[in-house]
């Protein structure tokens, strides 16, 4: 007893808690956690926890610059906002154009661009705007053209101007000009500039005859002959009897009553409608026009395929820069800055030259119009439409005029009772002559407008211009210091 006593050895004492840790101790908490000391994550933890902050960071930075950016413009502008006006005056109305880009099928894009990062700061100067969407390539131009058409005709007075009830402010034709030119115009895009400039110019040279597109295309589609019924072949016809000929469809007469929406007699185009008479000095194109608004030309650019997936997420990360581009060209337009169009010189232009100062031949390659602008744009076309834009068009129209004679064909034999339907026509009724007229028509207007706009838009295609707009154009610019704007009294 008293050996074993004395070998015993007395248990070692737990080692003191400090207070936290006995307070945590009676939560539940087991005590291996509490003693466990911190290590540093492995080398994968590692490398995600790097990547994951620094990408959060760069965004949450870039997302702080366009807030920054982007008050600093409405703080510019907001006194403009708190400017007493008259109970008849209306506020400056711009007209902000946008075209669809080639290749993208949301044609919105060039509007969602004005609206996040040029509209904010148009809104803190109490500055109203009016859209003008191109839902199809060339549709701003047929806008445009139509628009000065329109104007022409009322000046000439061909047409009469559209009166209200009540007169209100603003709403005569001079009032509507001077409001025009005082506003301004937004062109978001290279794309949606050349087709502005091709509809300014087809406006002030077309003649101004009243003109339905639609009803031209029409025309030009009774006389192609794609609706025309076959010639009966009547060295076929076999004579028996006293030389009276086997009855045939072209001999046995018609039962159905006649009309004349009888495909069959339509053999050739309608006689045209009559048309008023202009007199002919109204179509001769002005010597001179009047001056146009001025116009804001913002780039934009648009990032479409996978060869340009790193430009979208670089795009992504510095929004900040074209919050700034956005929020500078809305400024431009505020303060009513301008400066007048740069055009290449025309053939009749002589260019001063100084004798005594050296050439540098090398500038005059260099030496940039209002014609380049935003032309880097358009190397981010997609090369598969910029390579088959015309030739899809032509595919898709042959392949549809191939199957357009089956379809032609069953809907003859199944109108005129040549034929029993199918079960399968029976359960999804084929579409009858009419409706592959109107079918025809609908894809044939829209094949010739793409083809029409995209010969404006396309990259190799130059802007189009009018000696007669040369002095009556201007673009804003940046503001001037306050002591060199006009009218403004020296420092």
């Amino acid at each position: 007893m008293g050996s074993t006593a004395g070998s015993s050895v007395p248990p070692a004492p737990a080692p003191s808690s400090s207070g936290v840790r006995t307070v945590l101790r009676y939560t539940g908490i087991p005590p291996s956690w509490l003693e466990k000391r911190p290590r540093l994550p492995s080398r994968n933890w590692l490398i995600f926890l790097s990547v994951t902050s620094a990408v959060t960071g760069y965004y949450i930075y870039d997302r702080k610059q366009c807030k920054k950016i982007r008050q600093e413009y409405v703080d510019k502008v907001k006194d403009i906002a708190v400017q007493p006006m008259g109970s008849m005056e209306l506020p400056r109305l711009v007209t902000v154009y946008g075209a669809r880009w080639p290749g993208d099928e949301d044609y919105d894009r060039s509007m969602r661009y004005f609206r996040k990062y040029v509209k904010p700061v148009l809104v803190a100067a109490a500055i109203d705007y009016d859209m003008v969407k191109g839902r199809r390539h060339g549709d701003i131009a047929r806008y445009v053209a139509d628009k000065i058409r329109k104007e022409r005709r009322i000046m000439a007075g061909l047409d009469q101007p559209s009166v209200g009830p009540m007169a209100l402010p603003g709403a005569s034709l001079e009032e509507k000009r001077q409001r025009e030119l005082d506003g301004g115009i937004i062109l978001v895009g290279r794309h949606t500039f050349k087709e502005y400039m091709a509809g300014l110019k087809r406006g002030w040279t077309e003649r101004l005859d009243a003109i339905d597109r639609e009803e031209q295309l029409a025309r030009a589609l009774e006389s192609d002959g794609r609706f025309d019924e076959p010639e009966p072949d009547l060295s076929a016809e076999v004579s028996v009897g006293e030389g009276e000929p086997i009855p045939t469809r072209s001999r046995i007469p018609s039962s159905k009553p006649f009309s004349i929406l009888n495909p069959a007699l339509r053999t050739s185009p309608p006689p045209p409608k009559p048309t008023e008479s202009v007199p002919e000095h109204f179509n001769v194109p002005p010597a001179e026009i009047p001056p146009q608004p001025p116009m804001l030309l913002v780039g934009f650019t648009n990032y479409i395929g996978l060869t340009q997936i790193p430009l979208m997420i670089w795009d992504f990360f510095n929004q900040r820069y074209k919050v700034r581009e956005g929020a500078e060209a809305a400024f431009q337009l505020i303060m009513g800055n301008t400066r007048p169009f740069i055009a290449p010189p025309g053939e009749g232009l002589q260019v001063e030259v100084n004798i005594e100062q050296p050439q540098k031949p090398f500038l005059a390659e260099l030496s940039p119009t209002d014609f380049d602008f935003d032309r880097e744009a358009e190397s981010y076309y997609k090369k598969s439409v910029v390579r088959n834009f015309l030739s899809d068009i032509e595919k898709a129209r042959k392949e549809y005029y191939e199957s357009l004679a089956k379809k032609l064909d069953t809907a003859r034999a199944l109108s005129r009772g040549t034929r029993e339907p199918t079960k399968e026509e029976r359960e999804n009724p084929p579409p009858t002559e009419v409706e592959l007229r109107a079918e025809r028509f609908k894809k044939e207007l829209r094949w010739t407008a793409d083809e029409e706009g995209w010969n404006i838009i396309r990259p190799d295609k130059d802007v189009e211009w009018d000696e007669r707009f040369r002095d009556k154009l201007r673009v804003y610019t940046d503001p001037s210091p306050p002591h060199e704007r006009v009218g403004s009294p020296p420092p």
